[in-house]
Parts: structure tokens; C-alpha cells; sequence
């Protein structure tokens, strides 16, 4: 009996939906499991069998973090050095990858390569040099302590995401723009970079959710409560006592920042995706 290319493209379907719901599930549970623990009453955290729906809403957690705890100069921190790194990165990344992309410098790729080469170190095998270094420096609980290194890891990616970016735009819209008068900085701040929107976002949403999540050079370098950014503050969370975990209040602190990230990136998921991928299309 033939079977119809009908029905093999609905079966196709079938099983990719399917696969899409299951790794959706697994990788949804755990958020999910946090905001049920972050909302329910404390007495049934602990309670055996397990209460999966709350018997009551209980927010109470989520105004401890803030009123007992110094969760909102941590969000400010985050915010701050998460914010100063990206802009950092796009700034000096689109300056270097137009020099790059535009200009015939001598070992252009060479340049290239050896910037990748840094992104090889993860930064658990330089954290001793980087702590004698800030510790040095004096910037211990500074925020420029996370911005330097952060960065520097986060530059190689910035510079070869928009240098293939930048090669993709035509020279004939450069010489127009010189043609009308505009400067090297004209052109690149009014032709290259608007072309060039796609990597640009898709560069600083990468760049700023790396920021936002790193964890071990913020717990290295930043010991006071006050100068914490948010999941090493969260890691921070104790209760009363040594042997008492507050499970709702480091609940509700990661659901509150996880879900911006989460909102952030269904968002502009399309501009992600489109940004990494077209980059790569020789047109």
C-alpha cells in the first residue's frame, strides 16, 4: 500500500511538534517550579506529599528580597555594569571591525584570529592573574573590577559577528557617502552601522545577557553585599541560621531576574537568530 506524501509530511510534523514539547518541558520545568515555589506559603515548601498548586497566592518572598535584603542595589549593579560592558563592546567592536572590514591592513586576519585566541581562555584559568591585578589596581568592590574583564571576553565575539557584518555592505555605499562629503566616522555612524542594525542588536543582547549571568569574577572580585550583582547575591541568600536555606526568597529573587531575560529574548528571538545566521550569507 503506497503512503501518501501527505501523510508522511503530517507524521513529519507530528514527531518534530512533538520533540519541540518535550525539550520546551524540560527546559521550562525548572523556571516554572521556581515562580510555583517563589508564590507559595511557607509551610508547604517542605510538605510531603509534594503541593504543586499553591493553596493560597503568598508574595511575601518577593518583598523580603527587597526589604530585607540589598537585592536592590544588586539589580543596580547588574544593571549598570551589564549595560556599560555591552555598550563597550558594540563601540569599540564596530570601530575595530570597520578598520577591519573597509581598510587593507596588514594581517587584517591575523588580527582576527590572535582577538579569538582570548576567547579560548575561559576565565576560571586567569582568575588568579585578574584578582592580583584589580587587587592591585585597587578596584576591588569597583565596578570597572567585572567591565574590564567582561569586556575582554566579550570583544572576539563582538568584533568577528560584526566584521562579517560589515563586509557584507556594499562599497558603492561608501563611495556615495563620499561623494556627499561624509568623513570615514560619517560614514560608518550614518551608512555602516544602520545597514549593519541586525548584528549590532544580536552583539549586545549576547554580550549583555553574558554579563547579567556571570557569576565567578563577580564572586571573586566583589566581597561587599553593597557592590554584589545579582547571582552572586542570590548564591549570598541565608536564613536565620547555618542550616537554614530560604527557599522562597532565593526562589522569587531568580525568578525576578530571569524573567526579563526570558521576556528579552522571545522578543527579539527572530533578530537573534537573524543577526548570527545572515552575517554568514555572501550575497
Amino acid at each position: 500500500m503506497r503512503i501518501s506524501k501527505k501523510s508522511v509530511y503530517f507524521t513529519k510534523g507530528v514527531v518534530f511538534y512533538f520533540v519541540v514539547v518535550i525539550i520546551m518541558a524540560f527546559s521550562l520545568a525548572p523556571f516554572i517550579w521556581q515562580v510555583i515555589t517563589s508564590i507559595k506559603p511557607s509551610g508547604e515548601i517542605f510538605t510531603r506529599p509534594v503541593v504543586y498548586i499553591p493553596s493560597r497566592l503568598d508574595f511575601s518572598a518577593y518583598v523580603k528580597i527587597f526589604i530585607k535584603r540589598p537585592f536592590a542595589i544588586q539589580i543596580i549593579n547588574s544593571i549598570g555594569i551589564a549595560c556599560i560592558s555591552t555598550f563597550i563592546c558594540v563601540f569599540v567592536g564596530s570601530l575595530a571591525a570597520y578598520a577591519i572590514a573597509r581598510f587593507n591592513l596588514l594581517g587584517g586576519e591575523g588580527v582576527l584570529l590572535s582577538v579569538l585566541v582570548i576567547s579560548f581562555f575561559p576565565p576560571i584559568v586567569l582568575i588568579v592573574p585578574l584578582y592580583e591585578i584589580i587587587r592591585s589596581a585597587h578596584l576591588t568592590n569597583n565596578w570597572l573590577a567585572l567591565i574590564i574583564p567582561y569586556v575582554t571576553f566579550n570583544l572576539p565575539f563582538t568584533l568577528w559577528v560584526i566584521t562579517s557584518f560589515f563586509r557584507q555592505v556594499p562599497h558603492s555605499l561608501e563611495d556615495a557617502a563620499k561623494v556627499d562629503g561624509l568623513s570615514r566616522l560619517g560614514i560608518l555612524f550614518r551608512i555602516i552601522m544602520p545597514l549593519s542594525a541586525p548584528a549590532l542588536a544580536t552583539t549586545a543582547i549576547l554580550v549583555f545577557i553574558f554579563c547579567w549571568n556571570e557569576f565567578l569574577l563577580a564572586l571573586t572580585f566583589m566581597t561587599k553585599d553593597s557592590s554584589r550583582t545579582i547571582p552572586v547575591g542570590i548564591a549570598m541568600l541565608s536564613g536565620a541560621s547555618y542550616y537554614e536555606i530560604p527557599w522562597d526568597q532565593i526562589s522569587a529573587a531568580t525568578v525576578l531576574t530571569t524573567l526579563p531575560l526570558v521576556i528579552f529574548v522571545v522578543i527579539f528571538k527572530r533578530k537573534i537568530v537573524e543577526g548570527l545566521s545572515a552575517g554568514a550569507i555572501k550575497g
